[in-house]
Order: structure tokens, then C-alpha cells, then sequence
């Protein structure tokens, strides 16, 4: 019942799109116009990040020179794990495929470490 309720404004602005004008309306009271724009914004972002957001500030505050970690720069530092998982497993996966197979194994990632001067950090790490 959600999925309808929400296509249903995604087709009435397709029906529009010669008034360029009243999308552009709509965008400020979805960031949160209404003076709401922390709880919204944070929220946006939560949707945004795959990985859990309240585990990632943990992580970050267990770091004894971190004492404060806004919102953004937890969101920021999601955003670039997803980046570098994403990263590093597209570049694992090519080494998975020459050995012909869709399962990504640890040798695959260390494939991937060696070969690409990126992760040159990562060498031994696995070990």
C-alpha cells in the first residue's frame, strides 16, 4: 500500500514535466523548510549511508583524540567505507572472474592489495 502511495506523486510529476517550476517548490519543503531541517537532514543522511551510523560514531569515539563527532563528519566517514568496500571488492571480483568463478575469496582481495598500489597499506593486514 506504501509503494503505491509513494508512485503515485512520482507519476503526477512526470504528467508535469513542461512546469518546471512546481518540482523546484516541492524540493525545499522535503529538505525541511518548515524550520526542521536538523531532524530531516539527519534523517536523509541516514537513508543515505548503508552502514549503521550510531556503530560508526562508536567506532569513532573509541579513538582517544576524538572527543566530539557531528552528524556530517559520521556521515562523511560512511560514505567513504561504502566507498572503499565497494572499491576493493569490484577490484577483488576481477580476480575472482579470471579464476572463473562469482564468489569472492581471500585470495582475491590479496590479488587485489598486491596489484593495486591504492591499497598498498592494506599488505599484511590479512595475515
Amino acid at each position: 500500500m506504501a509503494a503505491t502511495a509513494s508512485a503515485a506523486p512520482a507519476e503526477s510529476e512526470l504528467d508535469r514535466s513542461g512546469a518546471e517550476d512546481e518540482p523546484r517548490s516541492a524540493e525545499p519543503e522535503e529538505d525541511g523548510g518548515n524550520g526542521q531541517a536538523g531532524p530531516t537532514a539527519a534523517a536523509q543522511q541516514h537513508r543515505l549511508a548503508k552502514l549503521p551510523l550510531s556503530r560508526i560514531k562508536t567506532l569513532m569515539k573509541a579513538d582517544p583524540d576524538v572527543s566530539l563527532a557531528s552528524q556530517e563528519s559520521v556521515f562523511i566517514i560512511a560514505k567513504a567505507t561504502e566507498l572503499f568496500v565497494e572499491m576493493i571488492a569490484k577490484d577483488a571480483l576481477v580476480y575472482a572472474q579470471q579464476g572463473k568463478r562469482k564468489t569472492l575469496q581471500r585470495k582475491d582481495l590479496d590479488n587485489a592489495i598486491e596489484a593495486i598500489d591504492e591499497f598498498a597499506f592494506l599488505e599484511g593486514t590479512l595475515d
